[in-house]
């Protein structure tokens, strides 16, 4: 008898529910493909959609929008950076304007950078900077593990520590969901500031699991910055046998531009502990010989705009020569696709080095859904053969290189936060085409349409593609 009244009211439940959710994807999702696909799911199969709206269709990150606000005082304090530090003109004929208005900071003069090829030449650049450092150090990575490299890495900041330098670490509770209790217990008791797993999933919000801070940062003294596309794991160091060879790219900054990055750490810092960090930190950086232009670019789902999306888009619109793009991850939304084809139509060399490796299998195939459509139209996809290739890289004719942790994907335009260290600048820009070139030369461009690819592939890609939001 009970049973009988209880399962409708329940099924009456679940419907007005779903109901309602789905009039929120329509008000809410970020893109009108979202918004259908949420309302399709929610209608048909509502059980099982409505818990996955609960944890994945949120649609702006209230929690990091109440930070940023919080953390006014941060951005204050670093916000003359451009105007001290201002270039004077739009360097080697591309404007920046685009660029500085999606990082909500000007680009600056005074910087210079070093690519870090591969973990080998990562790892032993951010132990020398972490050995060295006298005041502070500020480290981030999505993921940290407990592996030979992980614990070098702890003994690194644990020795700094012991020094007396003021250490900071956080890290994503997704990315490192497999990180023990103890590992974050022996830095803590050497000293070593870091916020507990269940800290930052309450700041994170426990439903709003599918927004993952992706960055990679390692700050020293105000004075040295490091971004890119490594993690701490021996995988990033070639020691995984499933993939062998991993080919990934660090950047290690100096000159003003550090401070921007610096800013990006106290923000992320703040919406994780609560604590501002202005007079701890090391706000007036030296101008570096080279004289770079430059500025860090951050990007994430509590954006007012599609700051991912824009970024791909400023720097596909730029490119009058080249166009060339590293990515593990090739899942484009319509807006991107467009604007790679026309670009190639236009007579731009356009690039896209992806893995032939398999790393995650659904983004993977999603690729080759768009494959055929950007050959098309002129763009030359390049699968890299010598290992899995992470690197997440972008270079604009012989004026523009960009290093940083965004993928071309939905995940980084509207999902994970991200961070790129933009270069407008010609002897940048050589030193990454060298780069990049050795990669070509590790790869084979693709020349098989999908319906000549393997059974899986062509039954696996329209599929797979069906879930490019979420990818």
């Amino acid at each position: 008898m009970i049973l009988a009244i209880v399962l409708p009211l329940l099924t009456l439940a679940v419907l007005l529910a779903s109901l309602w959710s789905a009039w929120k994807a329509v008000r809410t999702a970020r893109t009108p493909q979202g918004a259908v696909g949420w309302v399709v799911f929610l209608l048909t199969a509502p059980y099982i959609a409505l818990v996955a709206y609960l944890f994945l269709g949120h649609h702006r990150y209230r929690h990091y929008l109440v930070s940023r606000r919080e953390s006014g005082r941060v951005i204050e304090a670093a916000g003359d950076f451009a105007v001290r530090f201002a270039p004077g003109h739009a360097p080697d004929g591309l404007n920046p304007r685009p660029f500085e208005k999606l990082a909500a900071m000007g680009a600056t003069r005074g910087n210079d950078m070093q690519l870090l090829i591969d973990g080998d030449a990562t790892f032993e650049a951010l132990f020398a900077a972490i050995d060295g450092a006298q005041r502070y150090i500020l480290a981030q990575f999505f993921i940290i593990h407990d592996d030979e490299i992980g614990r070098a890495f702890a003994d690194r900041l644990i020795q700094a520590a012991d020094r007396g330098v003021t250490v900071r670490l956080i890290f994503d509770p997704i990315g490192s969901r497999t990180l023990p209790v103890d590992y974050l217990r022996r830095l803590r008791d050497a000293g070593v500031k870091v916020p507990g797993k269940r800290k930052l999933s309450r700041r994170a919000g426990r439903l709003q699991m599918n927004y993952r801070n992706h960055r990679k940062t390692l700050i020293v003294d105000g004075r040295q910055g490091f971004t890119g596309g490594l993690n701490v794991g021996d995988e990033y160091l070639g020691r995984d046998p499933k993939f062998g060879h991993w080919r990934d790219t660090f950047v290690r900054l100096t000159g003003p531009i550090v401070s921007q990055l610096q800013l990006v750490f106290a923000e992320d810092w703040h919406w994780g502990t609560g604590e501002t960090l202005i007079s701890p930190l090391h706000w007036e950086p030296e101008p570096a010989e080279a004289d770079m232009t430059g500025l860090i670019l951050p990007a994430g789902p509590a954006d007012d705009m599609e700051t991912g999306t824009l970024f791909f888009l400023s720097a596909i619109v730029a490119a009058k020569h080249r166009l060339w793009v590293a990515s593990p991850y090739f899942v484009p939304d319509t807006d991107i696709l467009s604007a790679l084809k026309q670009a190639a139509l236009r007579g731009v060399d356009v690039r896209i080095l992806v893995p032939d490796a398999i790393d995650h299998t659904l983004p993977w195939l999603a690729a080759f859904a768009a494959f055929d459509e950007c050959r098309a139209a002129g763009v030359e996809i390049w699968r890299y053969g010598d290992g899995f290739l992470h690197e997440k890289v972008v270079l604009v004719d012989d004026s523009m290189a960009a290093v940083g942790s965004m993928n071309m994907d939905n995940r980084s335009f509207r999902l994970n936060f991200e961070t790129m260290a933009v270069l407008f600048d010609s002897r940048a820009a050589r030193d990454v085409a060298a780069m990049l070139e050795a990669d070509f030369a590790q790869a084979w461009k693709l020349d098989r349409p999908l319906s000549r690819q393997k059974l899986g592939i062509r039954l696996g890609a329209p599929f797979a593609r069906l879930f490019a939001p979420l990818l």
